[in-house]
């Protein structure tokens, strides 16, 4: 099933993430999949707040994960856009994120492919200059 929601201001792309955390579900992995300084980090900010979660949340660029326990399900935001290759994610104990009861969302998800379990949901957010600067579309294909 594919959705398609457009976003024309950054609000908009928090209130979408927002919509989705509050109907996110344990066991569930989301992949978000966009150029850089597209909206990523605002629609997971968005997602948070729909979990419940009131502390700021910022992307994990250097530690890779970034996990809150707060609301009323664990989230662990992944940016693995740094990582040199899948045994890191070994490292930091992925399996444990990916089959335990939080929801997971993981930017860069494309360079992970190997190690993602089937059904997750898969989150591209595109720029389109020609309906404006703010303009987004987002994708939803589960």
């Amino acid at each position: 099933m594919k959705e398609i929601t457009e976003s024309r201001r950054a609000a908009d792309t928090f209130a979408y993430g927002r919509a989705l955390g509050e109907k996110a579900a344990a066991g569930e992995i989301y992949t978000l999949v966009g150029e850089l300084g597209v909206g990523k980090t605002v629609f997971t900010q968005g997602f948070a707040a729909g979990l419940g979660i009131t502390e700021p949340v910022n992307s994990p660029t250097f530690t890779i994960l970034q996990g809150y326990e707060e609301g009323r399900l664990p989230l662990y935001h992944f940016d693995v856009y740094r990582i040199g290759d899948v045994e890191e994610m070994e490292e930091i104990g992925y399996e444990d994120c990916f089959y335990g009861e939080g929801v997971c969302l993981i930017e860069w998800a494309e360079l992970i492919r190997e190690i993602l379990p089937e059904g997750c949901i898969r989150i591209t957010i595109e720029k389109d200059l020609s309906k404006g600067f703010d303009y987004r579309r987002i994708t939803i294909e589960r």
